[in-house]
């Protein structure tokens, strides 16, 4: 399906973004922790709406 220069350059690409990616939100961490402080309930309750609605879905099938 994919030749072996696609996966090659595939795999390269994701080291280099996910390094990338590591390395600014590294710099930016103090910015995060000050603006973006309760952000992780948001997180928590998207989770849960999804669990609730799978809960429905699976309780009335």
């Amino acid at each position: 399906m994919f030749s072996k220069g696609q996966i090659i350059f595939g795999v390269l690409f994701f080291v280099a973004f996910a390094i990338i990616i590591g390395y600014t939100y590294r710099k930016d961490l103090k910015l995060h922790k000050r603006f973006y402080s309760g952000s992780i309930w948001i997180l928590v309750a998207f989770i849960a709406f999804i669990l609730f609605i799978a809960a429905i879905k699976f309780f009335f099938k």
